[in-house]
């Protein structure tokens, strides 16, 4: 296979898996009241098949990071297909709620080592430049675009063929992508004679982050201040201090804070967080007004989604030339500014609407998801050593993990102080639901708002020629 074949496929490879992973956060949403009903789920145990694949991917994602850049990224990339596979068979084969709560949680696992696998891969198999920055454009779309296809492609699969196929969808292609990888993509890995894994740091951050991320999960049920989780927060508080502590004296930390130095990462970190806090909960929201307030069905309510999913397609194709123009700090706030336009369109929705309604709103918002999620992944592997690709794109995906955990439990606590009830969403009158997610988008606009600020004060001496043929250096 020629050098241009291969890279192509390498590509496909790359694209598609995280395609799948951006999928696989949507597309359960439209499922879920089919598989709770299925399997006999309350309404806050529910939860937890959305809450087990993310507390699974946030805690473990600084370690795949690592385990990446020092066992082999193409490796590291079969082995976590396998297990996010693996957690879609069980997920699909479930008959009961332990089943698949533990089957999403394997998903997540899976996730969490494949997503810096894969940014890790593009910077080892395609050159500095044009050429390194195309293949990151297309990967990063994917992302973009799968969020949104995700509720259209559940809506249709739960519709005809039944919620476990959700979930099967995901096997063929894990298949497909663990026996064409070899072939396609060029291993890459730490020089041998420079492994260290920092055992120390890795216990602590992981279980540090699997506490913080438990509590943001949980406390909109149990209550922020209360004995079932606020151990919780001071524990993973108190572990993460002790990682920062460990860090500062590994001679090969987990995470060398002097990536931090790099404007560029910092700036990307913080916009996936609050990209994240913002954009990502419009699924769930959207999802609860057309299902929960208009009372459509699993294929109704994705095919709602299709205008989403082809504005955020269509968004993607003008992300070279948004850079090319505004360079990266004017392309995330553009994108954030178009977020916050179809946020305040979709304050507008009414409880006796239909899904024209959201029409102008999502198709706004879906331009700007696609720019901000693009470049944030674009603007972070600028000035990253190819040897700490890994645990850089971790650091970015945390964030998105971390924003995504913060954002929905800061909006659920408002919503419940400014209704005065402790009553699920999934439990409200269509009135009520309505007004809560008609909160939801106000404060979602408020933290793209915050966005922009980022996009300018931090990213704004990124140009479009960093992204073309400047040569990377190191971050010191």
């Amino acid at each position: 296979m020629n050098a241009t074949k291969r890279k192509g496929l390498a590509l496909f490879i790359l694209a598609v898996s995280q395609l799948m992973m951006a999928l696989d956060y949507t597309i359960i949403f439209v499922a879920m009241p089919s598989l709770g009903e299925d399997l006999g789920f309350s309404a806050n145990h529910l939860q937890w098949v959305v809450s087990a694949y993310s507390l699974a991917f946030g805690g473990f994602l600084l370690l795949g990071g690592r385990l990446s850049d020092l066992t082999g990224r193409r490796r590291m990339f079969r082995i976590a297909m396998a297990l996010f596979g693996l957690g879609s068979l069980l997920g699909g084969l479930s008959d009961s709620q332990v089943m698949l709560v533990v089957a999403r949680g394997l998903q997540g696992l899976g996730g969490a080592l494949l997503s810096p696998a894969t940014l890790s891969l593009i910077m080892s198999n395609f050159e500095e430049g044009a050429e390194r920055n195309r293949a990151m454009g297309v990967w990063a779309s994917m992302g973009g675009v799968g969020l949104s296809l995700g509720l259209l492609l559940g809506g249709v699969l739960t519709s005809y063929v039944g919620w476990e196929w959700t979930f099967f969808v995901n096997v063929p292609v894990a298949l497909a992508a663990i026996v064409l990888s070899p072939v396609a993509l060029a291993e890459s890995k730490v020089p041998s004679g420079k492994k260290h894994y920092d055992a120390a740091g890795t216990v602590s951050v992981t279980a540090g982050l699997l506490l913080l991320v438990y509590y943001l999960i949980q406390s909109p049920v149990d209550g922020w201040l209360g004995a079932r989780t606020l151990p919780f927060a001071l524990l993973g508080a108190a572990l993460l201090l002790v990682f920062v502590v460990i860090e500062r004296r590994s001679r090969d930390p987990l995470l060398p804070f002097r990536l931090f130095r790099n404007r560029s990462l910092t700036g990307a970190s913080l916009t996936a967080f609050l990209f994240s806090a913002s954009f990502g909960s419009l699924y769930y929201f959207l999802t609860l007004y057309t299902q929960g307030v208009l009372h459509y069905s699993a294929i109704q309510s994705g095919l709602s989604f299709l205008p989403l999913t082809i504005s955020a397609f269509l968004g993607a194709r003008l992300i070279n030339v948004m850079l090319a123009k505004a360079g990266v700090a004017g392309t995330i706030a553009a994108g954030m500014g178009l977020g916050i336009a179809g946020f305040l369109l979709l304050t507008q929705l009414s409880a006796t609407g239909s899904a024209w309604g959201i029409l102008p709103g999502t198709v706004i918002v879906g331009l700007g998801q696609a720019l901000v999620f693009t470049t944030m992944f674009i603007a972070g592997g600028i000035g990253i050593e190819p040897r700490q690709q890994g645990v850089a794109s971790a650091v970015i995906t945390t964030g998105q993990q971390i924003g995504g955990a913060i954002g929905l439990a800061v909006i659920m606590a408002i919503i419940s102080a400014r209704l005065g009830t402790d009553a699920t969403l999934e439990t409200m009158l269509p009135a009520d639901l309505n007004r809560a997610i008609h909160t939801a988008f106000v404060i979602s606009a408020v933290v793209a708002a915050l966005g922009i600020a980022v996009a300018i004060l931090v990213l704004k001496r990124t140009k479009p020629a960093n992204l073309g043929d400047a040569p990377v250096t190191a971050a010191h």
